[in-house]
């Protein structure tokens, strides 16, 4: 997918829309798949939460990966898109037992991961196989906004807890299917990964008939030029080495289960937004976008870097730029970048707009919420309509204010 094919999307389908590239999705897919070649049984499971389109949802399964899912609706959406049941593993946080309950009705993977739940579960429920989500206490890429595995983290079970949940798998009888952990996103170190890896298989010895081990993901992709990202390659070299050694002590044959979300769909995304105006200030330069954090806030929220280009005048003499949103906040996706001349009309490219882009946005201001468009087979194929204004009102219910009051009688007494 070129520049040309991107302005013929924003001309056809108007502004802003996000794009995906589904042959990047598939060659990240099998980026990873290829990592672990050396591992007999290998699943991965998309992380619904990352882009959650249907469309998208459905191509994964054409590659035959699973789903991650952290919510009842995202394994009704699962169900949907044709995946089965034992297919999706379902890993909330904060939920309440019914909802679990649910979704064990459903027939998915339960993996839970606080010692209230896992009790009142086992104790209702003992027949219904588990896994257990833990906290090893290692942080991922050093931010607390996207690492969930370090020790104040609402995630998973402590590792220090294990005595619990093993006084609590005796008394009710509960069958332990499975181990997990995610430590976050943006993992650089491999060894640290590799670290809280070997915390997961001590973990695992404590349960004797597991049928898998879920290491999660947050494998770090780049975000400019010679931006440092996870080496996958090497990780998979040397994980699957000790994943194939455990298994044989183990004395069975597991599966080695990943998570990717960030990893498969973030590169294949792009936001494509048109410049309102273009405002000279005493000290800055600021591009106006039909755009706000209501559709990507993910600067905003995690201070994260998404590239920008003008790729409606991509030759134009470069100036600096500060590309701000239409919301009434501050809404700033990049201070004083370097773009070619921008002009009001112009199209701007944000990259790296498939993960947690799309599934963040909101009608703040009561503005719209984009299209979705798949780039599949070098043809565009529209999978979301923009929103219109029967879409703002649709679940309002508007009450009748304009009743007169009753007058209300005195009392003769008073």
């Amino acid at each position: 997918m070129n520049r040309t094919d991107l302005l013929q999307i924003a001309q056809t389908y108007g502004n802003p829309t996000y794009v995906y590239d589904a042959h990047k999705i598939t060659s990240q897919y099998e980026r990873l798949t290829n990592a672990f070649k050396n591992v007999s049984n290998l699943k991965l499971h998309y992380a619904v939460k990352a882009l959650s389109n249907v469309s998208i949802l459905k191509l994964m399964k054409s590659l035959g990966a699973g789903l991650d899912t952290v919510s009842i609706q995202e394994v009704q959406l699962g169900l949907a898109a044709g995946f089965s049941a034992e297919d999706i593993m379902y890993t909330p946080n904060g939920v309440s037992l019914r909802e679990i309950e649910h979704a064990a009705q459903l027939g998915v993977k339960i993996n839970i991961d606080n010692l209230s739940i896992l009790e009142q579960f086992g104790s209702k429920h003992p027949e219904v196989p588990v896994c257990i989500r833990i906290n090893p206490h290692v942080m991922a890429g050093g931010n607390h906004n996207i690492s969930v595995g370090h020790i104040d983290s609402k995630f998973g079970i402590s590792i220090h807890q294990i005595p619990h949940v093993l006084r609590i798998v005796e008394l009710t009888g509960m069958h332990i299917n499975g181990i997990h952990m995610h430590t976050g996103s943006d993992i650089l170190d491999i060894d640290v990964f590799l670290y809280a890896s070997e915390i997961l298989f001590n973990t695992a010895n404590n349960f004797k008939n597991l049928d898998f081990i879920d290491f999660g993901s947050g494998f770090k992709v780049p975000y400019k030029k010679d931006d440092i990202q996870t080496n996958i390659e090497e990780l998979g070299e040397k994980l699957s080495t000790r994943f194939n050694e455990f298994c044989k002590n183990y004395g069975k044959e597991l599966s080695l289960n990943f998570e990717p979300g960030k990893f498969l769909v973030s590169e294949a995304g792009y936001f494509l937004a048109e410049v309102n105006v273009v405002k000279q200030t005493t000290s800055t330069v600021f591009a106006g976008i039909d755009s706000g954090f209501n559709h990507l806030i993910r600067p905003m929220l995690y201070n994260s870097y998404h590239h920008i280009e003008n790729i409606s005048n991509p030759e134009g003499r470069e100036r600096y730029y500060s590309v701000v949103g239409y919301i009434c906040e501050t809404d700033t996706f990049g201070n004083n970048r370097r773009i070619s001349e921008i002009r009001e009309g112009d199209i701007l490219k944000f990259n790296n707009a498939g993960a947690y882009c799309f599934s963040m946005a909101s009608n703040y201001n009561s503005r719209y919420r984009p299209a979705e468009v798949l780039w599949y087979e070098n043809e565009a194929h529209l999978i979301r309509k923009r929103e219109t204004f029967d879409d703002i009102l649709r679940n309002q219910v508007e009450v009748n204010l304009a009743t007169t009051k009753k007058e209300k009688k005195i009392p003769k007494n008073a």
